[in-house]
């Protein structure tokens, strides 16, 4: 294609493209169809159309498809030109922590601060308040095993910043691994076999130590335990995506 097609006033096409335009959030070809007053098979099917003439143009922008709904993105091409173009990309811009949480919290969603912490090594709590500050986490229930502790998921918000459709679309880890052993290292971490056991045997070990002082009623005590039991962050680790 030598160009974009060009649009007669008041076609569905352009009109699309303008509501998209003025849109924070994807919006779904349903909700479309409600403002143009367009049949949705209708705006489904122009929607597919301007994404593939875009597409095919290689326009400095994209059309996709991502958490039910369809967004207007810039051509990851550009993409270190935008990110210094725009001003406040580094106040968005996640830590190393973040990322290991949000990883963590994505791949084996529902998971409360403990299973984080269980897979990571250390105290997260501090990366997931900002991750949920963020809107990119958040809770999705209660473990009635271990307390009600808090479950957490990923949103649509975290789906439409890294253009996905679902968490089905997340790409397995196993194929970032240089090798088999790490390649198991990674099932058993993601396994939750392998995460029940890793808390089953902090929470022996705090037992085992609470028995050995001989003050297994004092909560205080427990806590303390608890922290020398697991690895903490080191100063300021938890809040490098502030």
């Amino acid at each position: 294609m030598a160009g974009l097609e060009r649009l007669d006033d008041g076609s569905l096409k352009g009109l699309l493209e303008a509501l998209l335009l003025v849109s924070d959030d994807s919006v779904s070809a349903t909700d479309l169809a409600k403002a143009t007053g367009a049949a949705p098979g209708d705006v489904a099917s122009a929607l597919a159309e301007l994404s593939a003439e875009y597409a095919d143009a290689n326009r400095g922008f994209q059309l996709r498809e991502v958490a039910g709904g369809w967004r207007l993105f810039t051509h990851p091409a550009f993409h270190d030109q935008v990110a210094d173009y725009v001003l406040s990309w580094d106040q968005r811009r996640l830590s190393q922590a973040a990322l290991e949480t949000l990883a963590v919290i994505a791949y084996h969603q529902p998971v409360s601060r403990e299973g984080v912490r269980a897979i990571r090594g250390v105290n997260s709590d501090g990366v997931i308040a900002s991750l949920r500050e963020k809107g990119l986490v958040r809770e999705v229930g209660h473990d009635a095993e271990h307390g009600q502790a808090v479950l957490f998921g990923t949103t649509r918000a975290f789906l439409e910043r890294f253009g996905l459709r679902s968490i089905r679309d997340l790409p397995p880890l196993e194929d970032f691994a240089p090798d088999e052993q790490s390649k198991q290292f990674i099932r058993e971490r993601l396994s939750g076999r392998s995460l029940q056991s890793t808390l089953e045997e902090a929470s022996d070990d705090i037992d085992d130590e609470r028995d050995l002082l001989g003050d297994g009623d004092d909560d205080e005590d427990g806590e303390a335990l608890a922290e020398a039991a697991t690895p903490s962050d080191s100063a300021g680790g938890d809040t490098d995506d502030e």
